[in-house]
Parts: structure tokens; sequence; C-alpha cells
């Protein structure tokens, strides 16, 4: 791989992280979707990253649950739930174009309820 690709892919792998990181505690930014990008990128540039989100014990297990079975804990799927709704809620009350705020709800809608459908690991 060449130096340029490893670096570009190390560069996504940080920025994932530290998005996913913003998401744990902004409504409407995803948190696990940008930890599996992080650790996609890591896996690829820099195994150190990957190995350390990996075994993070706040990430790390959520992140090892989809790559080996995709799944999704309960714990990930009621906080999940809950931003979504809070996500809603806040577009509800500051979208003003009605056909925008509908279809960002219908969206959120759809993600949730794929969400919630996904298994939950086995112990």
């Amino acid at each position: 791989m060449s130096e340029l690709k490893r670096l570009v892919l190390i560069a996504i792998a940080g920025i994932s992280l530290v998005l996913g990181i913003v998401g744990m505690f902004l409504p409407l930014m995803p948190t696990t979707c940008f930890l599996l990008l992080a650790v996609w990128a890591a896996s690829r540039s820099s195994p150190r990253l990957a190995g350390w989100i990996r075994e993070h014990p706040r990430f790390g297990p959520a992140v090892v649950a989809w790559e080996g079975e995709r799944a999704i804990p309960r714990h990930a799927k009621w906080l999940a739930a809950g931003m979504l709704v809070l996500s809603m809620l806040v577009l509800a009350l500051t979208v003003s174009l009605l056909w925008l705020k509908l279809a960002l709800i219908a969206g959120l809608t759809l993600l949730g309820a794929w969400i919630v459908t996904r298994p939950e690991p086995a112990l």
C-alpha cells in the first residue's frame, strides 16, 4: 500500500473516530456508523488504532458485535431509538419546510425500524 493511501485511511479513521465520539453527545449525529468507518479504515492503515477501538470498553463491544454477527446490543438499540426520537423532535420544531421535515422524520423512522430489527449479540 502506498504511503499516501495509508495516510488518507489514517485520516479517515481519525476523523471518523472524533465524529463518533461527538455523536455520543449530539442529537442528529450518529455514533456507531462513524466508529465502524473508523475501525474499517484503521484496519487497513493502522492495526494498532483498530485494535484500540475494538478493545475500548465503551466502543469495542458494539463494533465487535457488528463485525462478528451483524448484531446490535440491546442497550445500543435503546440508546439509538431514544436519540432518533430526540432528533425527530428537534427536526419537527426547527425545520420550516413541511415536505423536508416529513421526509427527514420518515427517514429516521425507517432507520430506527432497521436498527431495532437487527439481532442482538449471542452471549
